[in-house]
């Protein structure tokens, strides 16, 4: 279980922005003031009145159990988002069986915001009638060491329902999406790759991965029920073509894959496209989930249902839309990453502040120590930012495509390379780049450039296209981009850190 527990002063909009957020996740919602009430078949004033607080916590406690599934007469397997009463967690023992259960959000507000809102609805609150202001004013101060206690806090101030409830879902890690098929994105342990309903899962890894988690995964499934088999194939973008795919084929029918099975796709970006495609295809399409082991893939490549190969003339020019039916995201799977690799997932990450998250390009302009020690964070809102993209635009046929930031230049550059540059090394030179043209064509201010390239220096990103690489090359590769229309290219240039423009340029030369 994991729940979503929302917790604070009364008048913080946990019932409101609870229920937002239930919708959002396809989740069940339960307000615990209003489950009490319906159980006792009387108000939460006439319960203070009649019986008591110390009555009304007893209740309480008891809701709790029973509503996150601790009560012994009643199992759980369903995450739900509970909001909870303003005072429910004062009791240490709820305060442990929340936080067990769970994650806990603490909503906070201004002592206006609350006034605000409470005015109206003061008498159905029994600790506060009378002069609401006095006794709101002790309550808080009464509690605030309590809730300066959580770490996960939000302040509901000057934003609306749906900003707060995107907030949390940023600072828990999950969404569903449904724009292109209904499944779950969850930053959380990779034990969690057992809550989802599996059918005869065979995993698909490459053998640098297998080597670091391949039988963690086998021992985990196992210890589900499943007797997984794994397919290994060989590590690399060099790899990606249309003979690793028809090696993945011959592999699923070997292993008897049929319908009702699942491909696991454990590995990066390389190993979530061509099992996504492989599963697309196979047998007109089987379900798989995505398990990243890469920034890159955790921040990017595993969300949006792209999947595909590349052939000699460019990356990614066959594939299909073909969303997993899961993605579980585990932080602690980059601890064996290898340093470059890492570095080179970054560019990512940076883009999608660049896009439309100042704080987390902020949080990368600090620097790789504090990335690493932020490093759940960094996912989740670098993950965030493609999410709210992709699901504005599942099709690609609008904005979605300021995600190509960066890589019209970039996957230019990293195929005229050869493949020496790193994907990453390649995008945040692209990045660079195109930030001059858009400062040399005025969209722009001067300067942001030099802020980027800044950002990306100081994590270890090259910004500059190597000498030895030939700018013919260059042109060429980006000519035959899956990007272009008939007469152009289209861009996705940043005008400041945050906000980036759909731009058409016909002359590429111009570009470089």
């Amino acid at each position: 279980m994991s729940h979503i527990l929302l917790y604070g002063p009364p008048g913080t909009g946990k019932s409101t922005i609870g229920r937002k957020l239930a919708r959002n996740l396809k989740l069940p919602f339960v307000d615990l003031d209003r489950d009490i009430e319906t159980k006792a078949g009387m108000s939460i004033a006439q319960i203070m009145e009649q019986q008591g607080e110390t009555a009304f916590r007893d209740l309480e406690s008891a809701a709790l159990n029973e509503t996150v599934g601790h009560a012994s007469s009643v199992t759980t397997s369903t995450d739900k988002v509970i909001a909870l009463g303003g005072g429910t967690l004062l009791r240490d023992e709820n305060r442990t069986v929340a936080e067990a259960s769970g994650s806990v959000i603490l909503l906070m507000a201004e002592l206006l915001t609350l006034l605000g809102r409470m005015q109206h609805d003061a008498g159905k609150r029994p600790l506060l009638a009378g002069n609401l202001k006095f006794k709101l004013t002790s309550l808080l101060e009464k509690r605030r060491d309590h809730y300066n206690s959580f770490p996960w806090k939000i302040h509901v101030d000057r934003r609306n329902v749906e900003q707060n409830a995107h907030e949390v879902q940023v600072i828990v890690g999950r969404y569903h999406l449904s724009a292109m098929g209904e499944y779950d994105v969850i930053v959380g342990p990779v034990s969690r790759l057992k809550d989802f309903p599996l059918q005869q899962p065979i995993v698909v890894t490459d053998e640098h991965v297998a080597r670091f988690h391949g039988e963690k995964i086998r021992k985990l499934l196992q210890m589900a029920g499943f007797t997984p088999k794994i397919i290994t194939i060989p590590a690399g973008e060099a790899h990606k073509n249309l003979e690793t795919v028809q090696a993945l084929w011959r592999e699923f029918l070997e292993h008897g894959l049929d319908r009702k099975s699942t491909v696991i796709a454990l590995g990066g970006g390389v190993i979530s496209d061509l099992a996504g495609f492989a599963a697309a295809t196979y047998m007109r399409g089987v379900n798989w989930v995505c398990v990243p082991t890469t920034l890159l893939s955790m921040v990017d490549a595993s969300l949006g249902g792209k999947t595909g190969f590349d052939l000699p003339q460019g990356k990614n020019l066959i594939g299909a839309f073909y969303p997993p039916k899961f993605v579980l995201a585990d932080s602690e799977l980059l601890k064996t990453l290898p340093q470059a690799e890492f570095i080179s997932g970054m560019a990512e990450v940076v883009k999608h502040g660049i896009i439309s998250d100042p704080e987390l390009f902020k949080l990368c302009a600090q620097g790789l120590d504090c990335i690493r020690d932020n490093l759940e964070q960094v996912v989740k809102r670098a993950m965030s930012v493609k999410i709210r993209i992709i699901e504005d635009d599942p099709y690609e046929k609008g904005f979605r495509a300021a995600l190509n930031l960066g890589h019209t230049v970039g996957h230019a550059v990293e195929l005229a390379s050869k493949f020496e540059l790193r994907h990453g090394e390649a995008i945040a030179i692209g990045m660079v780049v195109e930030a001059k043209f858009a400062e040399r064509i005025g969209i722009a201010n001067n300067g942001l450039s030099d802020e980027i390239a800044a950002v990306l220096t100081e994590i270890g990103l090259p910004v500059q296209i190597p000498n030895n690489i030939s700018r013919e090359e260059i042109l060429r590769a980006m000519r035959v981009d899956k990007k272009k229309n008939a007469a152009s290219i289209r861009f996705a240039l940043p005008v400041e850190i945050g906000r980036v423009e759909l731009v058409d340029v016909a002359n590429l030369e111009s570009v470089l």
